[in-house]
């Protein structure tokens, strides 16, 4: 199980406040890194990528007018735009803040006096599992399960215009950044947001890719079932899944890979353009090694499977007799992994 280690900076001068809130980011899985003023947290921000940074306003115990917090979120800004920040202070006026968020760009404001760790746990989530702004550099990390075997680009693959991938996800971010890597990539996508469009685009075409958020109708935790229900439609129809999502717990992960039979199962909070190229190219090439073991005879009546014909029309077709075609199709079947003809057509058309 391959995972990628997130970090997290607090630009703090005070001790106390470091320390709180880097207990809270390293009980969220965080390696935490603390500077105490500008030119320090420039130093940490250049050595290596952060995921969050948490940054007090006022850099300075004896000068409540001092913003060099405002220093930091810019250099945030230049040095590692991935980064989301969140503004804590006791200082700021309403017109600071409000400057932070859309001048500087931070992700959300909070005020020392009324901290809640609770609180801050959420935001702290769903920074975590939001889309992130950039591709860092393509790690061999972020995503669990899958080999590091070196693939070919997307551009070297041969492609198919009848591929058509669905993407199943109720954040418009993410299903942006979805979208454009699927489209890239060559395929013809069908994107959606709930579980009702979702199963009706499944029984309504044929996909050779899906992938799918599990938590959806904004669920924070796999309380939500609609994401698993659309995991097991798209197996019963033997479509390869890749899940996205933002849960990160080792035995659900394990549970979902051996009752779902997914591709790959890839987390939010470490998301990377060039692994999920990577996962996406890796699925193409394990269906493309499919295809490749069926014998010219196989091919030829799978290819007039795909075309809606019946047994009796497809030996007609190959002056062949019915039970000939019978056994050609059940030796596609187990070649092929699948139980049905319509999961059989749809690894042909991924093909």
């Amino acid at each position: 199980m391959i995972t990628q280690t997130l970090r997290a900076l607090v630009v703090d001068d005070d001790n106390s406040w470091q320390q709180i809130l880097g207990e809270i980011l390293s009980d969220c899985g965080l390696e935490v890194d603390v500077a105490s003023n500008v030119d320090e947290a420039a130093l940490i921000l250049k050595s290596q990528p952060h995921r969050l940074a948490v940054v007090d306003l006022s850099l300075s115990p004896n000068d409540h007018n001092n913003v060099d917090g405002l220093r930091v979120l810019d250099s945030i800004r230049r040095l590692d735009p991935n980064c989301r920040a969140i503004l804590l202070t006791g200082f700021a006026t309403v017109e600071l803040a409000v400057t932070a968020l859309t001048d500087y760009g931070a992700f959300t404001f909070l005020r020392k006096e009324s901290f809640h760790r609770s609180q801050f746990r959420e935001i702290v989530y769903r920074i975590l599992v939001s889309p992130p702004y950039l591709s860092a550099p393509a790690p061999v990390s972020g995503i669990v399960g899958t080999s590091p075997a070196t693939v070919k680009n997307t551009s070297d693959l041969q492609k198919s215009p009848r591929e058509k991938a669905l993407i199943v996800e109720d954040d418009a971010g993410w299903r942006s950044i979805l979208e454009e890597l699927l489209t890239e990539a060559g395929f013809q996508v069908r994107s959606c947001a709930g579980f009702g469009d979702a199963f009706g685009y499944l029984h309504k075409e044929r996909f050779t890719l899906a992938v799918i958020d599990l938590s959806l109708g904004n669920s924070v935790d796999n309380s939500n079932q609609d994401g698993y229900q659309l995991l097991g439609a798209a197996r019963f129809e033997n479509i390869p899944s890749i899940v996205v999502s933002g849960i990160t717990e080792a035995e659900e992960i394990q549970r979902i890979y051996s009752e779902y039979a997914i591709s790959a199962y890839i987390q939010k909070q470490a998301f990377d353009r060039a692994v999920f190229r990577r996962v996406v190219d890796e699925t193409r090439l394990k269906l493309s090694s499919e295809l490749n073991a069926l014998t010219a005879r196989e091919r030829e009546v799978l290819d007039l499977l795909a075309q809606g014909l019946t047994n009796k029309e497809i030996a007609e077709k190959m002056f062949i007799t019915t039970n000939t075609v019978k056994r050609h199709l059940k030796a596609v079947f187990e070649k092929l992994d699948v139980h049905t003809r319509s999961a059989a057509t749809a690894k042909l058309a991924g093909g």
